[in-house]
């Protein structure tokens, strides 16, 4: 089953989010417009303004208000993936040349910086201080998840608690506010609104750790990349940490680090991790947040949308890719 199929029901709403995604980055500069719109137009599972809408069917949900806030959450996640490929010389993602690939460097931090700033502008359509507090300190964390990546690249001797933190800014907390500002523009109770927020947290933790296992286990075609690229671009991911301590592999590992590997070198590594036991710890993991987030879901009133988010949440962590 595609993931899709699980709030299929949002169709309606999801289409109209994505021509305000369009016209958000819209720009007079060709140039500008071109290498935005390629990255939009590769598609995506469009989580973030998923959790938006879902936790607005909490409170009084008006599709209005709520795109407010779903059309700039997915714009900065979009800005922070443009950066993202320029820092680790990404060529592919989503199965198309990204953005420095297709034109270079600078039209890429430049493109990633209009749609943010573009998200920015979105924001302010919501007259709102305690939701523009929460937004603005979700982008510092989100950027000082990226520093830590910088820092901990190609770092073999980092700790469980160095990846947790980095993933947590980097991708667990936009998701968490996702679900928080989506609760809040729809009026609902602070106790439900607390309950989605952590929820979100819990399964956007549970999604980067599947994402990072299936670096390992899903082929080149269903990721839209070459697997095994957060290695070679010296992201330290929890499968690597956990294969580390097999001494066999972690010579492997610190010989190949940063270096200038071949594709059959890199598809032996990849097959290395695979088959240690590295991927099913990391799996335990991503399951303990996983039953975090469900059990969040204990708490808010029976209906369709916590019966989806149950149904996404399972999903998330059962995904093959």
């Amino acid at each position: 089953m595609k993931l899709k199929l699980l709030y299929s029901d949002l169709k309606p709403e999801l289409e109209l989010i994505e021509k305000e995604l369009e016209q958000a980055v819209d720009s007079e500069s060709l140039l500008l417009n071109d290498a935005s719109l390629h990255l939009l137009q590769a598609g995506g599972k469009r989580i973030r303004p998923v959790f938006v809408l879902l936790a607005g069917k909490f409170g009084d949900y008006d599709i209005e208000l709520l795109k407010r806030v779903a059309v700039p959450l997915e714009l900065i996640h979009m800005a922070s993936l443009v950066h993202d490929d320029v820092i680790d010389d990404s060529e592919i993602r989503r199965g198309r040349p990204t953005v420095k690939s297709e034109w270079n460097n600078s039209v890429a931090m430049y493109t990633g910086d209009f749609i943010l700033a573009r998200a920015l502008e979105r924001i302010t359509e919501i007259e709102s201080p305690r939701i523009h507090d929460i937004l603005s300190k979700t982008l510092i964390e989100v950027c000082r998840g990226e520093i830590i990546q910088i820092e901990d690249k190609y770092r073999l001797d980092q700790s469980l608690r160095d990846y947790l933190r980095r993933i947590k800014r980097k991708t667990a907390l936009l998701i968490s506010s996702s679900c928080e500002l989506g609760a809040l523009v729809a009026g609902t109770d602070e106790k439900t609104a607390a309950h989605l927020r952590r929820f979100g947290y819990f399964i956007g933790m549970s999604f980067q750790i599947i994402d990072d296992i299936l670096d390992f286990t899903a082929s080149d075609q269903e990721l839209g990349k070459p697997a095994g690229s957060d290695f070679i671009q010296g992201n330290i991911t929890l499968p690597i940490l956990y294969a580390r301590r097999n001494p066999q592999i972690y010579q492997m590992l610190r010989d190949n680090l940063n270096q200038d590997i071949s594709d059959e070198k890199r598809l032996e590594i990849v097959r290395t991790i695979r088959t240690s036991s590295a991927v099913d710890e990391a799996k335990r993991v991503s399951e303990r947040y996983l039953e975090k987030a469900l059990k969040e879901l204990d708490y808010l009133p029976k209906g369709p949308a916590t019966k989806t988010m149950r149904k996404i949440a399972f999903f998330i962590g059962k995904r093959k890719f």
